[in-house]
């Protein structure tokens, strides 16, 4: 639960108790960033299905983007801006981890993230209502996250990440994959499943992309990597809804 709990606190703004200092705790909590992603999916679907119930549907998914940012701090969001003013910047691999360690967000940062706001809106505009896209989307982005954390390297030993892979074994990863199939065959069915193991299928080439860029990963990488995945999520997720799967 100590673990858990610290899961909750890191990936969202959702108060929780008095966090245990122990760093087993800390490094333990990533196997259930899936679980906390099924909590965010849910709390987004009850909050789409009453914007849906009280707004026009473009003010509705305004609403509910607004609300997807809050409840996860803009966390992900921030190192999605990092990574795009790191690699926007096309200098060396030094350069670009300096760029991306600077507090302040440039000009690349900003286009990346209106534009990845803008689609996410789209998607969410288009996409039916029901618990399937937000709940698939959240938790797929988090076991992706699980996923990239246990199989790529890690650049610093002083970065928010570090320690992260030692709480994971690969029975871990397992049961976080089962938690993550199994919502989404419950919620979206094949369709679902087929969207989920391509956006998985992207994060795996956009963890590498960024290993080639960067010799390694970041805590913004790891940001970058959900963002990322989510977009891809609700992308392929209009795609099987619209050939009908």
């Amino acid at each position: 639960m100590k673990a858990f709990l610290h899961a909750v606190a890191f990936l969202t703004r959702l108060p929780v108790p008095q966090l245990s200092a122990q760093t087993r705790d800390w490094t333990n909590s990533v196997a259930y960033y899936p679980v906390v992603g099924v909590i965010l999916g849910l709390m987004l679907w009850g909050i789409a299905w009453l914007a849906s119930t009280l707004f026009p549907p473009a003010v509705a998914s305004i609403l509910v983007l607004g609300s997807w940012v809050y409840l996860t701090g803009g966390l992900h969001l921030d190192g999605w801006m990092d990574v795009a003013d790191g690699l926007g910047s096309n200098r060396d691999r030094e350069r670009m981890l300096a760029i991306m360690k600077d507090s302040r967000v440039g000009a690349m940062g900003v286009i990346a993230c209106v534009l990845l706001l803008l689609f996410k809106g789209a998607a969410i505009l288009e996409l039916p209502h029901s618990a399937a896209w937000p709940v698939v989307a959240t938790t797929g982005a988090r076991f992706a996250l699980t996923g990239v954390i246990w199989f790529f390297p890690y650049l610093s030993e002083r970065g928010l990440g570090s320690g992260l892979r030692d709480g994971l074994s690969p029975w871990k990863l397992i049961a976080g994959g089962i938690v993550t199939v199994g919502v989404t065959a419950w919620l979206a069915g094949i369709g679902g499943l087929i969207a989920f193991g391509a956006a998985l299928a992207g994060a795996w080439l956009l963890a590498r992309f960024l290993v080639s860029k960067l010799g390694g990963l970041t805590g913004d990488c790891y940001g970058t990597v959900v963002e990322g995945t989510e977009a891809m999520l609700l992308a392929f997720l209009l795609m099987v809804e619209r050939i009908g799967l």
